[in-house]
């Protein structure tokens, strides 16, 4: 009603309103993200009873950030020239989380928590295509909409499944076994080596299996060069909070391990 009341050939200051909301829009989603990260930050760092660990809130942030990020990359966005799946921007924070636990607490630690995030990446799956099969009331006509962002295609889960295990094992792999070499010099070296590493297996892996004989190959590997370069980039312009955090916990919690990986393969 307002919309018919208020015309913009009357009223042309209504469209620098709409932009002032964006912008306004913007501003508190930067305020409400550096709000967050401040939060954990300290959460993480603060001193608590021995009971509390760190690895309790770095395993649930790195487990739900798979099973969002895997959600999100239902959506396609283009930032200019860039076209990527939504959850390119979210999956990083797996890699991080990662990277914190193998530095801190381990090469064994960081592979069981990989094993049990497969398993409820699948659980995941199979709950969204039981829910998608099992028949919808009468009244209910959002099926199609479900089967759009929610419908599980089998080969992405294969893809994502695939990906994931190979990309952050060998992430956590590399990790663990420059640090004992290097006798834990050179983090932020070890962090963006070991990232290159596992990213690259993880984005050529999924794109492969998910997408050959769908697209061209040029298309293939335009899309493979870009997801990698956001999920680098990321976590490059996040590596001085990665390494502060390492450093705080580290010290929190009088822990820092050694461990040669491939002694803990299947232990």
């Amino acid at each position: 009603m307002l919309k018919n009341m208020f015309s913009r050939d009357e009223f042309p200051w209504l469209d620098h309103v709409n932009s002032v909301s964006c912008w306004m829009g913007t501003l508190c989603l930067k305020h409400a993200l550096c709000s967050i990260i401040s939060t954990m930050f300290n959460f993480l760092t603060r001193k608590r009873k021995k009971s509390f660990s760190a690895y309790d809130v770095l395993a649930a942030l790195f487990l739900t950030t798979l099973i969002v990020s895997n959600i999100a990359s239902t959506k396609i966005i283009a930032v200019g020239p860039l076209v990527f799946d939504a959850g390119t921007v979210l999956f990083p924070l797996a890699y991080i989380a990662g990277d914190i636990i193998t530095e801190v607490y381990g090469f064994r630690r960081m592979r069981r928590l990989i094993v049990i995030s497969v398993a409820m990446m699948l659980l995941t799956s199979a709950t969204f295509w039981l829910v998608q099969v099992l028949p919808a009331s009468a009244d209910w006509t959002n099926q199609a909409a479900y089967d759009l962002t929610l419908g599980v295609v089998w080969r992405i889960v294969a893809a994502s499944l695939v990906a994931l295990f190979f990309g952050e094992i060998l992430n956590a792999y590399v990790m663990a076994r420059a640090k004992v070499q290097t006798k834990g010099s050179g983090l932020w070296l070890r962090l963006i080596g070991s990232s290159a590493v596992g990213d690259s297996v993880d984005t050529v892996s999924f794109s492969v299996i998910a997408f050959i004989g769908t697209m061209s190959s040029a298309s293939l590997v335009q899309l493979i060069a870009t997801v990698f370069a956001i999920k680098m980039a990321v976590e490059i312009i996040i590596s001085p909070v990665t390494m502060r955090l390492i450093h705080a916990i580290k010290q929190r919690e009088q822990t820092d391990v050694y461990e040669l990986p491939a002694k803990h393969l299947l232990d």
